[in-house]
């Protein structure tokens, strides 16, 4: 068998324990409220979900998120489902050279020169150490070495820990480690201070020239500590040439916020501080790895400037083809055909 063949097969299982981990009870609840608004037979909308994951490759939340229902076979082959993603980041991204970017702590400490913050992995010093770093930060971030989606991320104030050495231990065996907290700039709290309000950006090391891809500013919600799209945020895209939000926000469930539901901050037109900062840095970064070709940065602003919150070697599209309303296949064909010249 052909190592193409293997990849490809690896590719197909991937997909397939994506969709049949979905969860079918709540997408079919969802399916019913949008027959209903729509004025759409649900047992029709329930057929071409599942035609559309055979056709196009997507997922259950897919059909939703990317409004296959009111979408046509021509815009439809625009959509980077789940399938394609997978095979994509194969090729620019491969799996064996994961290690540096999935494992936080590891990331933190290799692109120190870009995250720019204090951080302590429990598990690899002493009760001591671990103590000094808990006197120096009134606030921390706790996170877990590998999650995703903002799962587990959680803002801990060194007051509430009530015995340090059961923290310590807690710590150790979950395998979590302490963050210094990002001191949000004063511009971007006027949209949302109760989290650190990210742009997502995408990088190309397009045979060691960084191209910057897409952007997006991801948005908390004003009640979670996170402003990831999947617990709650909400995202939309960054012109790359201003600097300025293009267009009002979309979350999960594609509710639309022209201002901020908490502080009432105008969306559109904002401008984001240190822009070309911001993606020098991030250029800069892209060339970090002649491995890793496709990488989505997270990156923070405060009143100093642009730092890396993490690197993603799997930038996910549900983000990318939500926030700019259309299917962004445009990306993948591009990098893919940049990618085949060099071969």
């Amino acid at each position: 068998m052909s190592k193409n063949a293997i990849i490809g097969l690896g590719d197909i299982m991937a997909f397939y324990s994506y969709i049949f981990s979905a969860n079918y009870k709540g997408f079919k609840e969802k399916l019913k409220k949008i027959a209903k608004k729509e004025n759409k037979n649900y047992r029709l909308l329930l057929l071409d979900t599942y035609v559309s994951i055979l056709k196009y490759g997507i997922g259950l939340t897919d059909y939703l998120n990317y409004q296959f229902y009111n979408k046509n076979s021509k815009e439809r082959k625009e959509y980077a489902g789940i399938k394609v993603q997978n095979s994509f980041y194969e090729t620019v991204s491969p799996s064996k050279y994961k290690k540096r970017y999935t494992i936080k702590p590891d990331f933190l400490a290799d692109f120190a020169k870009y995250t720019k913050r204090d951080f302590i992995v429990p598990e690899k010093v002493s009760f001591k150490d671990f103590e000094i770093f808990l006197q120096k930060h009134e606030v921390f971030m706790s996170k877990p070495y590998d999650g995703l989606g903002g799962h587990q991320v959680l803002k801990v104030y060194t007051k509430d820990i009530k015995d340090k050495k059961k923290y310590y231990n807690d710590c150790c065996e979950n395998r979590i480690f302490l963050e210094e907290v990002v001191k949000q700039n004063k511009e971007l709290n006027k949209l949302c201070d109760a989290s650190c309000n990210t742009i997502r950006i995408m990088t190309f090391n397009n045979n060691g020239k960084a191209e910057i891809l897409w952007a997006a500013l991801r948005i908390g919600n004003g009640i979670n500590s996170v402003d990831n799209f999947h617990a709650g945020g909400m995202a939309t895209e960054i012109d790359l040439k201003t600097g300025k939000l293009m267009r009002p926000a979309l979350d999960k469930d594609l509710n639309e916020y022209s201002e901020h539901p908490k502080t009432g901050t105008k969306i559109v037109g904002f401008k984001i501080p240190y822009f070309n900062e911001v993606k020098k840095m991030v250029k800069e970064a892209a060339l970090e790895s002649d491995k890793i070709l496709v990488v989505g940065w997270d990156v923070a602003i405060t009143d100093q400037g642009p730092i890396i919150i993490e690197g993603n070697r799997r930038p996910g599209f549900d983000i990318v083809q939500v926030a700019s309303r259309r299917g962004r296949m445009d990306i993948i064909k591009y990098v893919l055909n940049e990618v085949n010249k060099k071969r």
